[in-house]
């Protein structure tokens, strides 16, 4: 099988470099410093924190927009109906109790000018198969892809999880087998795949360099005929992520449209000539679209005990984070750690019994009751054999926000008796740490928005725990029972009436043993520049549907919408 030939990581002239195009996209190339037309150019940053090179959607996927812009789903997540929305798929259903099909669109192809038909499909994934490809453990439960016709493919289970099957279908991109099947699993697995992927969406890679990459739309995008929709800038150009400063005075003089990082005060500037637009016009401004939580170590005394951990609940005051640290640009979390899009499935008896609130007297209470005392008479209580602890609570150095939340977390604590300091470290040292069990308390924010509360769940509670922990579980608790539970809640139907049943019991688990402390909700970090384009999505007249911005999750939320609907300013 012959080898592709693949392009350099990056480019080592100054000026961006320019991608093979088909004839279809008609591409401008801009004079030698690789500038773009600004009325047909939208500039995004605050995705990308260092130089685009990673083209692979397998491996990683690195480079802004690769997954959305390029390479796309079967099917997005409609955060509004809360249900899957066909987009590369014409339609999905269960076939029968473990046999799923999927009915492709008929018509698209891809920028090469090759059909797009169920064999590529099938063959994304049986890429699975290969080991240490990153949803390989899609195998466990699947059994076999087989394609029926040229627009058919029929899935077959060993067991229907059909939660997890939806997340899968909407997180996962379709590759082009004539280009990948030329690939080895190593090349599949490590390198940096061709700058100019072959794909099937709006726009294709115009180029790139070591500050930016540049995307040039596609004139035969299928959606254009098949949904009626088009998007609006012909260039996309995303620059790696500047400092704040920079990206407000960018913003403020419209140079820059989108910025999707976290940029403090942005409050103050919302009413300025160019306007500038954020997700909602009052506080929280912006959309909550993850939970930050305290991670307790649970392997380590006192972290172990539940009630030392609900005392530490009860010790934290969310909202002075929300309104010192955010100027409430975010909002407090629920004691559940459900995002509100799942308001629906608060249960307010578990709630009762089991939530917390910040009150510094009840987690003294807790903590005298549990044994906790403070012998000594240094201001902090020793652990129930009466050894003295110190308790570090580690966060990346340069993360301002969460330096600031440690240090307000920190205080709390300390101020009931718990002996706990903020700790700030390289963040690839707090990645190796969290991963190894190597800490005592860290925040994190990997429960995300997804189509089903079972993710959140299986952040919490996924077995087994394993030396590396990399996605899920960080506190290392073992609870069997919730895991079941969790795997329950996979395989039902979200019109099934067990499944609030399963959602309202993990629910209970999860806050009375408190693997991990709810804090805040997190926001999408997005403030958008009305000086070339408008129209920017808001949850300001009811639900949100669209969230302006460009992080990878978000494109099979179906943020390519947003570029549809945007128009430019006459």
């Amino acid at each position: 099988m012959t080898k592709r030939r693949h392009l350099p990581a990056l480019f080592a002239t100054a000026a961006l470099a320019t991608a093979a195009c088909t004839d279809d996209e008609n591409p401008v190339n801009g004079d030698a410093n690789g500038e773009f037309p600004r009325a047909k150019t939208l500039y995004s940053t605050g995705t990308a924190w260092g130089p685009p090179g990673d083209f692979n959607p397998i491996s990683a996927g690195g480079v802004t927009g690769l997954n959305g812009l390029g390479y796309e789903h079967l099917f997005v997540f409609d955060t509004v109906e809360q249900r899957l929305a066909p987009w590369l798929a014409e339609s999905g259903e269960w076939t029968g109790a473990r046999e799923f099909e999927v009915r492709l669109r008929q018509g698209v192809k891809w920028s090469d000018g090759k059909p797009f038909t169920a064999e590529d499909v099938a063959f994304t994934f049986e890429l699975g198969k290969i080991e240490g490809v990153p949803y390989a453990n899609v195998w466990d439960w699947l059994d076999a892809a087989e394609v029926v016709d040229e627009r058919t493919v029929e899935f077959r289970f060993s067991e229907a999880r059909q939660q997890e099957w939806d997340n899968f279908l909407y997180t996962h991109v379709i590759v082009p087998k004539h280009v990948f099947e030329a690939y080895t699993a190593e090349e599949l697995l490590s390198g940096p795949l061709d700058a100019n992927p072959v794909v099937t969406g709006p726009y294709s890679v115009h180029g790139f360099d070591e500050r930016q990459v540049a995307w040039v739309k596609r004139e035969s995008w299928w959606a254009t005929e098949a949904l009626g929709l088009e998007v609006k800038p012909k260039y996309i150009v995303d620059l790696v992520t500047l400092g704040n400063d920079e990206i407000l005075n960018m913003l403020i003089e419209g140079r820059l449209d989108l910025a999707n990082n976290f940029m403090p005060g942005i409050a103050d500037f919302l009413t300025g000539e160019p306007e500038i637009t954020t997700f909602y016009d009052k506080p929280p401004f912006m959309a909550p679209v993850n939970t930050a939580m305290l991670i307790p170590n649970t392997t380590r005394e006192p972290l172990d005990d539940p009630e030392f951990r609900r005392a530490m609940a009860y010790a934290i005051s969310p909202g002075e984070i929300v309104d010192s640290v955010y100027a409430a640009m975010v909002s407090e979390a629920h004691p559940t750690g459900l995002l509100p899009i799942w308001e629906r499935y608060y249960d307010a008896g578990a709630v009762s019994e089991h939530g917390f609130v910040f009150e510094p007297s009840s987690a003294v209470e807790i903590l005298t009751a549990a044994g906790y005392q403070d012998e000594d008479g240094d201001g902090f209580v020793e652990d129930r054999d009466g050894e003295a602890f110190d308790l570090q609570l580690v966060v990346p150095a340069g993360w301002t926000d969460w330096e600031a939340a440690a240090l307000a977390m920190a205080r709390d604590l300390s101020d009931v008796g718990i002996n706990t300091t903020a700790v700030f470290l390289d963040a690839a040292e707090v990645d190796a740490a969290r991963e190894s069990g190597d800490f005592d308390l860290q925040i994190n924010n990997r429960s995300g928005l997804t189509n089903s509360p079972w993710s959140h769940f299986r952040h919490l509670f996924e077995l087994p725990v394993r030396d590396t922990q990399r996605l899920s579980n960080f506190s290392r608790w073992e609870d069997e029972t919730a895991w079941e539970l969790t795997q329950e809640l996979a395989t039902l139907a979200a019109d099934d009436l067990h499944y609030p049943e399963v959602i309202a019991e993990l629910q209970r688990i999860a806050m009375r043993d408190l693997p991990a402390i709810p804090v805040w909700y997190n926001g999408a970090w997005s403030q958008a520049s009305n000086a070339v384009w408008t129209g920017w999505p808001t949850g300001n007249e009811g639900e949100p549907g669209i969230y302006p911005s460009f992080w990878n999750e978000m494109w099979g939320l179906g943020a390519v919408r947003m570029l549809t609907e945007i128009r430019r300013v006459e």
